[in-house]
């Protein structure tokens, strides 16, 4: 995981988004006719056109003319100079580009055109040209419609978390579904699907917006949870279609993996019930083929699973930064994963050149550190405790002897908590990282084989893949449940990769 920070850049990407927005005005119609209209073209809509979407949506379209870091910004109708560093706080946190119609929570991806930085420019240039505020699978209709008769490029935004940034696109008509909420149904033992065939286990319906936090609260009243993801501002749609990894999936699989039944709008503007009978190739290609690619999903019917009680060890292998023996020890206790997850382990560790010491009153440590650090889990285990140190003993005696003084001194500690249930381990534990940041992300996933068959390649490989300002990811949350995972209609789209996959990083 790298982040650009160089201001030199950021200049230079809104200098030319800002002459883009400027050729775009005063350009001629492309000759092609595959290409989409966009505003200042003779085939934009017209206002006329508008303002029948927005009857036919019942006024909940919105032209995004006050942009979210507009009040930092002197000339922008939004400027308010008492307000900019509130919203330049507020930035880093997901719940502020939740809760906006466009604002999306890498700032690349609207090319830097409008950041609470008074000292850049703003423009809307990188933002969609007009938001339909969804509240229901019919105003989806009406947008795909819309977008399909009058050549317009068509974005969905939901939460705005995604890394790939299908969250925004410029001079669209974006469909915001944060407030399609259709509330979260718990179907104990049976639910029928659509088609009239029956599917015996508990499950849940929830909409394609809602987020993690309120599903995994509405479902902890009944005991249960789903294989779903660390954020509490996640929401469903896109984390279930590109796949959808979790500290659960060790054990039952990946998010797509538990989907019994959607409901999608096609881009003939069809609202269709999916599952293995009806649609089955739509119904395949939804889980795991991505969001905002074969349709716009409005709501899921997924598998829940037995909340689990939790024994979650916080841990670190470290050596000093700059330590010449880093790579050896990233490769020796990366090449421990797959022996540690067939265990029971399961959960999120990071990798990092260095990171500050996250136990001060430990003695003798420095305040800076290098190596791996993370929290994992074994579930309904009741000798949780004692499980996690029959798996680290081993690996802190290896530790200690292969490294034991010096510039090759390395060490090893952890700590453990129990959680009764997977809620009051989420609560505890849920991703916070800050966002609103510059991150392009690139991503692997290991197998046994990569993992256990060359220490020496394995660690070098993983110190290379981690700047020296860097933080790389190192999930294990593949497995055994990812790789014996029974989909509903036998397979779906998610990278057959994972299907041999320990760890995601």
């Amino acid at each position: 995981m790298a982040s650009v920070t160089n201001t030199a850049l950021l200049l230079l990407a809104a200098a030319v988004a800002h002459a883009t927005a400027a050729s775009a005005h005063s350009s001629r119609a492309p000759s092609s006719s595959s290409c989409k209209a966009y505003p200042g073209i003779a085939g934009w809509p017209s206002a006329d056109a508008w303002r029948g979407l927005n009857k036919t949506v019942s006024g909940r379209l919105l032209r995004p003319t006050t942009l979210p870091g507009g009040v930092c910004h002197a000339g922008q109708p939004n400027y308010d100079e008492a307000r900019c560093a509130s919203v330049a706080e507020q930035w880093a946190t997901s719940e502020f580009h939740l809760a906006d119609p466009v604002s999306v929570m890498s700032n690349e991806f609207t090319n830097y055109t409008c950041l609470p930085d008074p000292s850049m420019p703003c423009s809307a240039a990188g933002y969609p040209a007009y938001v339909i505020n969804v509240t229901s699978s019919a105003d989806v209709k009406a947008g795909v419609d819309f977008a399909r008769r009058n050549n317009v490029r068509l974005n969905i935004k939901s939460s705005g978390h995604d890394f790939l940034g299908r969250s925004n696109a410029p001079s669209t008509l974006s469909l915001w579904t944060h407030h399609l909420d259709s509330g979260i149904q718990y179907h104990a033992g049976r639910f029928t699907l659509a088609s009239g065939r029956t599917f015996r286990g508990n499950s849940a319906t929830f909409g394609s917006a809602a987020i993690m936090w309120d599903v995994y609260a509405a479902l902890d009243r009944h005991g249960q949870a789903i294989v779903g993801g660390g954020s509490k501002t996640v929401s469903a749609g896109g984390y279930i279609t590109g796949g959808g990894h979790s500290i659960l999936s060790p054990r039952y699989g990946l998010a797509a993996d538990q989907v019994i039944e959607m409901e999608v709008v096609t881009a003939d503007g069809k609202i269709q019930k999916v599952n293995q009978d009806q649609n089955p190739d739509l119904f395949w290609a939804l889980r795991g083929g991505g969001g905002s690619t074969f349709g716009v999903v409005t709501s899921f019917t997924v598998k829940t699973v037995p909340s689990p009680k939790m024994t979650v060890a916080q841990f670190v292998a470290f050596t000093v930064p700059d330590s010449p023996i880093l790579s050896d020890l990233l490769g020796y206790v990366g090449a421990q994963t797959p022996a540690l997850m067939n265990a029971g382990l399961s959960g999120y560790d990071f990798i990092s050149r260095n990171f500050s010491n996250p136990a001060p009153g430990i003695p003798g440590l420095p305040d800076h550190l290098a190596g791996f650090q993370g929290r994992l889990a074994v579930l309904d285990d009741p000798r949780g405790a004692d499980t996690v140190a029959a798996l680290f003993q081993p690996i802190n005696d290896t530790i200690h002897r292969r490294w034991a003084g010096g510039a090759h001194k390395a060490g090893f500690f952890y700590s453990t908590a129990e959680y009764a249930s997977f809620l009051a381990f989420f609560a505890a534990n849920a991703d916070a990282e800050p966002v609103g940041d510059n991150k392009y992300l690139v991503s692997r996933l290991l197998g046994r084989d990569a993992l256990t068959s060359d220490e020496r390649s394995l660690g070098e490989a993983l110190l290379a893949g981690t700047g020296p300002g860097g933080l790389s990811t190192f999930f294990l949350v593949g497995g055994r449940g990812v790789q014996e995972a029974k989909p509903a209609g036998g397979s779906n789209a998610v990278n057959s990769h994972w299907r041999s996959a320990y760890v995601h990083t």
